[in-house]
């Protein structure tokens, strides 16, 4: 299965879980978040926007050894950078351009050891609040045309304005 298509089955149902309530952003608001996203750190993690909504970001990567630990599994560094940053970008889209999101805390459960061919992360935010928002993620480990979630995050974030961070330099 190849990141960004739509398999059938229980991964189909909680695609639509996941989107049937949340609307369109801007085409260029969406293109602005895509390139965002794969900056820095996470560009070397080479994890990949795919779906993005208002209050709503799905991420992927797919899986090369380097992401791997000692054992082979898929290493829980990786698991835990992708649920916070995709839950920092689920956020960015409930937001005006002029606001940063910053990660205040975060908790992430594993639930199972990830050994698939990809990852995917799916964040919706739970909690819209003027400053501070509170995402969800869920990470799902990608095994051929199966998946299964491997993860889950609460991550609390604050909507800071640009000029703020800017005069902190």
């Amino acid at each position: 299965m190849s990141l960004g298509t739509m398999p059938s089955g229980a991964y189909l149902k909680t695609f639509y879980d996941w989107n049937i309530m949340y609307e369109e952003i801007s085409n260029e608001r969406k293109a602005f978040l895509v390139n965002d996203y794969s900056r820095g750190f996470i560009e070397y993690c080479q994890f990949r926007a795919e779906i993005i909504k208002k209050g709503y970001f799905q991420s992927g990567v797919r899986i090369e050894e380097h992401h791997r630990q000692q054992d082979g599994f898929i290493h829980a560094g990786v698991m835990a950078t992708m649920a916070d940053h995709t839950a920092g970008y689920s956020a960015f889209t409930i937001v005006d351009e002029n606001f940063q999101i910053l990660t205040i805390e975060f908790k992430i459960n594993f639930l199972r050891p990830a050994f698939g061919d990809a990852l995917v992360c799916r964040s919706r935010v739970i909690r819209e609040g003027s400053q501070i928002i509170i995402s969800e993620s869920e990470v799902f480990d990608i095994r051929g045309e199966e998946e299964a979630m491997v993860a889950k995050a609460m991550v609390t974030l604050m909507a800071v304005n640009k000029d703020k961070l800017a005069q902190k330099g």
